[in-house]
């Protein structure tokens, strides 16, 4: 917040320098963030205020900060407006039919003003806060709320249709024009709270006021707004409609409704000594039910325990008080009615931390040492670790990206039947989508680098998060992995990712892949679905053509890309001991020709389920496709490894074994052994 120097030092029994209330308030937990003086020699300061104390935007909270916290008296301003006329009930009407909205709504009239220059003490004020003075009635709203806070305003009572005052929703497509040299009217929905006239919307509910019942120079009587809406509706408006205004950074931190009398009679009591006018008796009010005041006790016993030092119950008291807390001895604790303004306050922890901070945790002890006990490390994130460890030591850079991508790029990685995930925020721009798969980063650097001149031999992965809405519109969020590496030929790049997969499986899970041809090649073609412990898990293949569209790639690459869960909650695999062999091992290759339909992991479970003695292990070779084996048939190469783990094996023995799996593969599949 900008605020003068001069102006705090208005509630102040005796001034601070510029130094001085930069240094208290840093200390308070106001942290100072810049100094400037203006030609006539008056010192502006920024001062951060946090989110939860919207209370201290303004001149007069800030010096009753600064005064609990140098010892001084703060001084509140007390003058007060007579009321002369008839009751103001009687010149106009408020009505109030959203009491959630708006939990209290105040009016009061004032008759007979004169609109002109406010006075120079005033301008001069306002300048100080970097405000453009405008005429009397506007500066005084803007005084108030500089003041102590509270956003109030002025309607020309005569632009009221009806006389009239409705706090209610908006109407679908109903028009208002907000006040500003270059407003334009917007159009308004139910979820707008609106303050309207007997016709039409005159403000959008602690937004801003509308042009069409706004001050001019004609303006003789007026009505005073004093009203608290509910915080979270100002901010949807103000984002909704892209409107910003003072009063909505006030409310969106909420105000009390029991704070807003003494910020309506100052407001009543400044028009009528720059503006002139009769003030109207009675206040016109439409209101929900009025909160009870707020107490909160604080343990003194409690507070020692927690800050672990030794501070009386007096230093205590005096602390609270001078916050505003009137505290009160009630047994062994404190009761403290919580001010209006500080909606911050809820718990006895919260009192405690007011006093620490008057107090200055520079009080407070440091410890030399931190007696702390480590948790275990949590294996998924080991997992993620050894997973980049592998990736890169198989030569994949990693890419870290951004999760929103344009629309093409989505649509050409979208599974069929799913839909892509939106934001709805126009500073999106050309990426107003959420990633569908982890893929997109990788392609979209790959890209890059291309661009830049590395047109071959690179390997790239992301470890990311992809969204999808599923059919239903089940809103889905999976942790993925996705990997790219250049492939001038298809098959040697189908096959190095299906061993980057394999690989990945084995170490960080001990598991098996399978494969099997995908359904929907989700921006692969061709593609085959990667499946554990026959569950789907991702998809391997080579990036179709549309897909590489979609990001502007023009080199040929193998891409894979599974869901990264079902195999981190594996980690570590269990790897049971075993002796070295004793005994020398027999390799043996053999080739069966067989349908080219057939897949390996078939071959392989046909040769286990023959539980071949001596069998240590069975391995892929190759496959061959020629005019040797026929149209429609394939030439599968596989290399059984026999051991005895007592003695040394015979290739007599082997021989019958092999012609037993020989044997079997015939049976099921009508293979032939190739010579």
């Amino acid at each position: 917040m900008r605020t003068s120097v001069r102006w705090i030092n208005d509630y102040l029994d005796r001034p601070a320098t510029a130094e001085e209330q930069a240094d208290a308030l840093t200390a308070a937990g106001f942290n100072f963030d810049g100094r400037e003086t203006l030609p006539d020699g008056a010192i502006q300061q920024e001062i951060e205020t946090t989110s939860n104390r919207g209370d201290c935007l303004c001149h007069l909270e800030l010096a009753r900060e600064l005064a609990a916290a140098t010892g001084r008296t703060v001084k509140v301003p007390a003058e007060r407006a007579t009321a002369k006329g008839p009751a103001a009930s009687t010149l106009a009407k408020v009505s109030n039919t959203d009491t959630a909205g708006c939990p209290r709504y105040s009016a009061r009239v004032i008759r007979g003003v004169k609109v002109g220059p406010s006075p120079e003490w005033m301008q001069q004020r306002l300048r100080d806060a970097g405000q453009l003075p405008r005429n009397n009635l506007v500066d005084c709203t803007n005084f108030v709320l500089l003041e102590m806070g509270q956003p109030t305003h002025v309607f020309d009572l005569k632009k009221l249709r009806g006389a009239e005052i409705r706090v209610r929703r908006a109407t679908a497509g109903e028009p208002f024009l907000p006040l500003g040299e270059h407003a334009q009217t917007i159009k308004l929905s139910p979820a707008d709270l609106v303050i309207a006239d007997a016709e039409r919307p005159v403000a959008l509910a602690g937004v801003k006021g509308g042009a069409d019942s706004s001050v001019d120079d004609t303006t003789t009587d007026i009505l005073l707004e004093a009203a608290t809406f509910t915080p979270t509706l100002v901010r949807q408006m103000s984002r909704r409609h892209q409107i910003a205004s003072d009063s909505s950074k006030r409310f969106e931190r909420g105000v009390h409704p029991a704070s807003i009398d003494a910020a309506a009679e100052r407001l009543a009591w400044l028009i009528l000594q720059t503006a002139g006018g009769e003030l109207c008796s009675g206040v016109i009010e439409a209101s929900g039910p009025m909160p009870a005041p707020r107490t909160v006790t604080m343990r003194p016993a409690r507070c020692r325990t927690l800050l672990g030092i030794e501070l009386s119950e007096a230093d205590m008291m005096k602390s609270l008080t001078a916050l505003g807390f009137a505290p009160t001895k009630q047994g062994d604790a404190l009761l403290c009615t919580v001010p209006p303004q500080r909606m911050d306050i809820e718990r006895e922890v919260d009192l405690i931390e007011e006093v620490i901070r008057l107090l200055g945790t520079d009080s407070l002890p440091v410890g030399d040492s931190i007696r702390i006990r480590t948790a275990s490390p949590d294996s998924k994130v080991i997992a993620a670790e050894r997973t980049k460890d592998l990736l890169a030591g198989l030569g994949f850079v990693e890419c870290v990206t951004h999760a929103l991508v344009p629309e093409r790029v989505a649509q050409a990685f979208l599974p069929a039947g799913h839909n892509a995930l939106r934001v709805d925020d126009e500073r999106a721009g050309g990426t107003p989508c959420l990633r569908p798969a982890a893929l997109t980063g990788p392609l979209v650097s790959r890209k890059l680098n291309a661009d830049r001149g590395m047109t071959k031999g690179l390997r790239m992965f992301e470890m990311a998060h992809a969204f999808d809405l599923a059919a239903g519109g089940a809103h889905r969020e999976w942790l993925a992995l996705g990997l790219m590496a250049d492939a001038t030929d298809a098959s040697e790049g189908y096959r190095t990712m299906r061993g980057v997969l394999d690989r990945l499986a084995h170490e960080i899970a001990g598991a098996t892949l399978t494969v099997q041809p995908a359904q929907s090649g989700g921006g692969l073609d061709p593609a085959a679905d990667v499946l554990l412990d026959g569950k789907p898990i991702g998809r391997v293949g080579l990036l179709s053509a549309a897909a590489a569209a979609s990001v502007g790639l023009d080199i040929a690459v193998a891409v894979a890309e599974i869901a990264l869960q079902p195999l981190l909650v594996r980690f570590p695999p269990e790897r049971p001991a075993a002796a070295l062999p004793a005994f020398p091992s027999i390799e043996r290759d053999i080739s069966v020709v067989v349908p080219e339909a057939t897949p390996w992991e078939k071959v392989e479970h046909i040769v286990a389920a023959a539980k071949l003695a001596h069998l240590e292990s069975l391995a892929y070779i190759g496959a061959y496709r020629g005019k040797q084996v026929g149209e429609g048939r394939k030439s599968l190469t596989m290399r059984l490894v026999f051991r005895k783990h007592d003695g040394t094996l015979r290739r007599e023995d082997v021989d019958a074994i092999v012609a037993t799996a020989t044997a079997s593969l015939q049976k099921s599949l009508g293979a032939e052994l190739r010579a």
